[in-house]
């Protein structure tokens, strides 16, 4: 997302290009495309959760074009899935799970972002969903009318600062953890204030159960 704000050709080239020439090869061979979106298509100045009808109105570089990415997805082909998500974590990569876990073996203390508020998304959580999407599209002849954009993350809802806390809880690390605000933090790419998305429409379509955002962090190793 930060790298984004400098190196606009490769977030446009990833973002919107790539995304356009899965959408030509999906078209070409009438594949249903299942299309990854963020939270950062919205300017997060609701107070509610973010309905899949909201107006997108990004705030930089990386939510803008993933914007132009989905926009050129429903201008090519209509047998498409948008999946838009948030603060995806997991075991593997880079995140903010592993970063906190790290930083914990390093400090006795730590400052975190309190006034930033979302919902934190196990990949593995996502994962199943996007195969529960798969499945049911198999099972069942999909109506034009259920092709668009879908919401999905964990359930719940926490600042950075409570997911933080949450995870040095799970895995049992001893470390002091300061609030603090977003203007004592700056980063290059700005972050939405409030991203909770709402899951009515996934769930209602596809039949999904999604666990709470705390209950998804307790499959993880402390060492790993």
């Amino acid at each position: 997302m930060d790298k984004a704000e400098s190196e606009y050709e490769n977030a446009h080239a990833i973002n919107v290009i790539g995304t356009k020439n899965l959408a030509d090869a999906c078209k070409k061979h009438n594949s249903i495309l299942l299309h990854i979106s963020t939270d950062f298509v919205f300017d997060g100045e609701k107070i509610t959760p973010y309905t899949e009808d909201d107006l997108p109105n990004p705030t930089g570089v990386y939510g803008q074009t993933k914007l132009d990415g989905e926009q050129a997805l429903q201008t090519i082909w209509e047998k498409h899935f948008i999946v838009r998500t948030s603060w995806v974590y997991s075991q593997f990569g880079n995140n903010f799970m592993k970063t906190m876990l790290r930083l914990a073996s390093e400090r006795d203390t730590l400052s975190v972002v309190n006034d930033q508020i979302g919902t934190p998304t196990h990949a593995v959580d996502l994962a199943e969903a996007l195969i529960g999407m798969i499945v049911f599209c198999h099972a069942n002849p999909v109506k034009e009318s259920q092709f668009g954009i879908y919401n999905f993350s964990n359930e719940g809802q926490c600042s950075w600062f409570d997911f933080a806390k949450k995870i040095f809880e799970v895995n049992n690390k001893t470390i002091t953890v300061h609030p603090i605000p977003t203007s004592a933090y700056p980063t290059p790419a700005r972050r939405p204030k409030y991203s909770v998305l709402d899951k009515s429409k996934i769930k209602k379509t596809f039949g999904l159960t999604i666990r709470k955002w705390e209950e998804a962090l307790y499959p993880f190793p402390s060492d790993k």
